[in-house]
């Protein structure tokens, strides 16, 4: 693979050290998950040796046919082919990563393609913020802004979706497409076509309007790519950068 020019090292850098950052995290939260999993399992054990004990003694302990434990129901393998209430997916470590690799990372506040001021992982700068253009944060304040948008774009994507149920990289999907224009770019007034098709649960019809790519009234060469990438991630979960192959 031939060196990147040297303008473009210190982004890719940036970008790399950041996802071993979001490795690292996502590492953390696995393996406090796991211990939660261990945890209900050794309790959905205690409680069904409990419940054979009760029933052989015919105690009102005893769990009716057809009653499951929460705890059981809870330590079943997530299995993310399945569609589910969005309530209970986040966004995947998968598609955090194609976010960073998408939006990049910048320390210092910039004007996007649209002349917004934005900072860390394309944070559009708040007042609240106290930040204003050339002003630069450190890593652990742009991590804490990704966390913070990417909880507003999962709850913005659960609203959007209105109980319809999806699977993990549908979820995903929504929740770059969120992420990257804003809860109010999808609502019934500024995109009818896929609220339409969520309210018939056409997922295809959800696909076909995944593709934003204006910004500022422009048609931005970055925004093309990433609709790709999100359509593919959305319709095949591939989340491959489509500029790579």
């Amino acid at each position: 693979m031939p060196t990147p020019p040297a303008a473009q090292r210190p982004a890719a850098l940036r970008r790399r050290r950041f996802l071993g950052s979001l490795r690292e995290r996502w590492s953390r939260r696995r393996g406090r998950a796991k211990r939660l999993r261990l945890s209900r399992r050794k309790g959905a054990a205690a409680l069904l040796s409990v419940s054979a004990v009760a029933l052989a003694g015919a105690s009102d302990l005893a769990i009716q046919p057809g009653q499951a434990s929460p705890d059981i129901e809870q330590a079943a393998v997530f299995d993310p082919a399945i569609r589910r209430d969005a309530a209970k997916l986040s966004a995947s470590e998968a598609m955090v990563e194609a976010l960073v690799e998408e939006e990049g990372v910048r320390y210092r506040v910039y004007r996007d393609v649209a002349g917004f001021p934005t900072v860390g992982v394309g944070h559009l700068v708040l007042p609240q913020d106290n930040l204003r253009v050339g002003q630069r944060i450190g890593h652990v304040q742009a991590m804490e802004l990704l966390d913070a948008d990417l909880a507003k774009a999962e709850d913005g994507v659960r609203e959007l979706l209105d109980g319809l149920p999806v699977n993990q990289h549908e979820f995903d999907a929504l929740v770059d497409l969120v992420f990257n224009v804003g809860i109010g770019n999808v609502s019934p007034e500024e995109s009818p076509r896929l609220n339409a098709a969520i309210r018939a649960g056409d997922y295809a019809g959800i696909a076909d309007e995944l593709d934003y790519t204006a910004a500022a009234g422009r048609v931005a060469r970055g925004l093309i790519h990433r609709s790709e990438r999100r359509t593919r991630i959305f319709l095949e979960a591939d989340y491959g950068d489509p500029r790579a192959a």
